[in-house]
């Protein structure tokens, strides 16, 4: 139930923003152990103060698949970029602030998705500096962050974040290069050897989409997906994964 209702909030709110740009994506997870649907909101929002971001990531099991009733987690990340100077020299550079949070379920002994756990929000806190080509269809965006993830100490606080969009890529009316990546240090649990020890951890998810609804009059209609790469982001050993996913997504 709390899942369902922040979920319909995030859609009064992309609403609310009716300039917004706000786009719906489904994707299927062909990585190792996961094999799930993620549907995933997004909406974009620039404004005289600055700019708003946030997405909701929602993981579901097939409806085939025996071990799940439904949804078995859920993700948001919301940001905010302030920046009322951006008619001086400054402009390229805001402050940001940023927080995350998410819950899910985990499998229990039987196999069954029947146990649950949340993930520690975070609240960040720092700079971002935006970067775009003079045609506008290239953009990249860099952040170092203070990084506050409540009930976890971490020796070395900090978030280095890389956002980039690449639209009309090789000169090809409709396809997009898009992404983001995130590297930061963090304590983590060592079973091994009982100990807590720092640990470096890296995630991003390049995407690239294709606009097939171009040739049809539905320009809303994109097919592509995304490749997730992390270190040491589901535990303090669990090494690189690497999870391929393909899909659709809808623009507003």
């Amino acid at each position: 139930m709390k899942r369902k209702l922040f979920v319909m909030a995030a859609f009064m709110i992309a609403s609310f923003y009716a300039a917004a740009q706000v786009d719906i994506q489904v994707q299927y997870d062909f990585g190792k152990d996961r094999k799930y649907i993620t549907t995933t909101m997004e909406m974009f929002n620039v404004d005289k103060w600055g700019n708003t971001f946030f997405f909701v990531d929602i993981n579901s099991r097939p409806l085939c698949d025996g071990s799940s009733n439904g949804s078995i987690s859920a993700y948001t990340e919301i940001t905010r970029a302030i920046n009322f100077w951006q008619d001086t020299k400054l402009a390229p550079l805001s402050l940001q602030v940023e927080y995350y949070t998410g819950l899910g379920l985990a499998k229990d002994p039987t196999g069954y998705f029947n146990q649950g756990y949340t993930i520690n929000d975070s609240w960040l806190f720092g700079l971002n500096y935006f970067l775009q080509s003079k045609n506008g269809n290239n953009n990249l965006t860099l952040k170092a962050l203070y990084k506050n993830t409540i009930n976890d100490d971490t020796s070395l606080p900090l978030q280095f974040t890389a956002i980039w969009n690449c639209y009309n890529l090789f000169t090809v009316k409709g396809l997009s290069f898009t992404g983001f990546a995130y590297f930061w240090l963090e304590d983590k649990y060592y079973p091994s050897a009982d100990v807590i020890g720092s640990s470096t951890v890296f995630i991003s998810e390049p995407q690239l989409w294709y606009n097939i609804g171009q040739f049809f009059n539905c320009d809303n209609l994109n097919i592509g997906g995304e490749v997730e790469i992390t270190n040491n982001f589901f535990g303090a050993a669990s090494g690189w994964v690497v999870s391929p996913c393909l899909g659709i997504k809808w623009i507003f």
